[in-house]
């Protein structure tokens, strides 16, 4: 396929895929964005704060009830229920393990027998933020960091908070009280939330029209099965994190048009609410930073909530708590705990062995980049830039290796019930399971270097 003809294939794909999608993606939004301006709007009138807290509600209901019709009662059940579970549990400082174990049994048992798994599928991120919410509040009414259970209208006003219910993020309990005191309306308000949702229309149409179409149209491989695997993998990593990307932009614009995710500095208010880092997924420095890029406020929700609690057990064993729980909110799907899991060893491995190279050879290749007065005695030299570089190329090809089987494949079926254990074991059975080879060679390399 020579330039032009592939000029022209982007023009179809530009005038056909590209503008329904963008056209699709406004018709299916707009009624909750003008949900979230209302909620603003209210906030901003002032008045008794309950009556606030039951707008938010009263939005939030209806942003479900757009997405998921009838199905929206799981999601309300389920916020009651934690509440329920608040209000009766003893104030011994064990409110969080106690509703962690309840909102667990929950979604495992609505998920084995209450409910079809296609359903269950479509709620389950709004289950997990409600889920998320609830937890948090348990452990910072357990720290004291929350002085008293809220009243019901306001811990419902917080998990159905309706820039959030929907498509996330997790904010915490204080980042809800500061969006209902109802900061002023301002330009960089409506220039952070419009940025934001321009960026989720163009990660969409990037996910949707341009990922497939990568390397056939771009840097066509033919004669090599092993190129093309790869190659493939590739397409479909790319897709997956740009419908990743997708939503968390959308979030991060619902969420400051609703008067959330700002940050004050005396009197200057800036709207700079961030869920994803595309950038450092792309072009990543480690693996280590991937993962708290991949999705900001859950990150810090598993580090604060997650891995500091686990930590009395190790290192390790806090990690792979971290991932489990990871896992466990976001449903009983086999390739999804795959990937999580599998996330927890490249992670942990990858942090040690660069904390030990970083120490032998007194250079700055740590996961995260060092604060410019270390003590390490190499810092920007050619080899230290070149190591970094050489880890930079292993996370791409452990991203490559995990997003490999996030394809929407032949079966429609399939992918609304999840990937089944077959489709996982499949595809990086395709893929000669390199990556988990590799992680066992550097975990290997570690030990010997000890």
């Amino acid at each position: 396929m020579d330039l032009s003809q592939r000029l022209q294939v982007w023009q179809q794909l530009a005038a056909s895929c590209g503008l329904s999608t963008v056209q699709q993606g406004v018709q299916q939004l707009w009624r909750l964005l003008l949900l979230c301006l209302v909620c603003r709007l209210c906030f901003r009138l002032g008045g008794v704060s309950t009556v606030k807290h039951v707008v938010s509600v009263l939005a939030g209901m209806c942003a479900l009830f757009l997405f998921f019709e009838q199905h929206m009662l799981w999601v309300l059940l389920l916020s009651a229920l934690c509440y329920l579970a608040l209000l009766l549990s003893p104030r011994s400082g064990s409110r969080g393990l106690f509703l962690s174990a309840l909102i667990l049994a929950y979604l495992l048992v609505g998920e084995l027998h209450l409910i079809d798994m296609v359903t269950w599928h479509k709620i389950r991120g709004s289950q997990m933020v409600v889920a998320m919410k609830a937890i948090s509040l348990a452990f910072d009414l357990d720290r004291g960091a929350v002085g008293s259970l809220p009243s019901p209208a306001e811990f419902l006003g917080y998990v159905l908070f309706v820039g959030t219910v929907v498509f996330g993020p997790w904010i915490s309990f204080s980042t809800y009280k500061n969006a209902v005191e109802g900061k002023k309306l301002s330009w960089s308000w409506l220039r952070g939330s419009s940025l934001s949702l321009l960026k989720s229309q163009i990660c969409l149409v990037v996910s949707t029209c341009v990922a497939p179409y990568l390397f056939p149209l771009v840097i066509p491989i033919h004669g090599n099965a092993v190129p093309q695997k790869w190659l493939h993998a590739y397409e479909n990593a790319v897709s997956f994190h740009f419908s990743n990307y997708f939503v968390g932009h959308l979030s991060e614009g619902t969420s400051m048009l609703a008067g959330a995710g700002f940050t004050e500095e005396k009197e200057n208010i800036r709207w700079d609410m961030s869920v994803v880092k595309p950038l450092s997924v792309e072009m990543p420095r480690s693996m280590v930073l991937v993962v708290t890029s991949w999705n900001v406020p859950m990150s810090r929700w598993l580090k604060t909530y997650a891995f500091k609690n686990a930590m009395k057990l190790g290192t390790f064993p806090a990690i792979l708590v971290t991932y489990t729980a990871s896992a466990l909110l976001h449903g009983l799907s086999f390739h999804l705990g795959a990937v999580l899991l599998s996330l927890g060893f490249i992670t942990y491995v990858e942090h040690v062995l660069r904390k030990k190279l970083a120490c032998v050879l007194s250079a700055c290749v740590l996961s995260r980049p060092c604060p410019s007065d270390c003590s390490h005695q190499h810092k920007k030299e050619y080899w230290v830039m070149l190591l970094n570089l050489v880890f930079s190329l292993l996370a791409i090809f452990h991203l490559t290796y995990l997003g490999s089987m996030f394809d929407p494949g032949l079966d429609e079926q399939e992918v609304e019930e999840g990937y089944t254990a077959i489709h996982t074991i499949r595809r990086w059975s395709e893929l000669n399971w390199a990556g988990h080879w590799v992680v066992l060679a550097c975990w290997l390399f570690y030990r010997l270097i000890q």
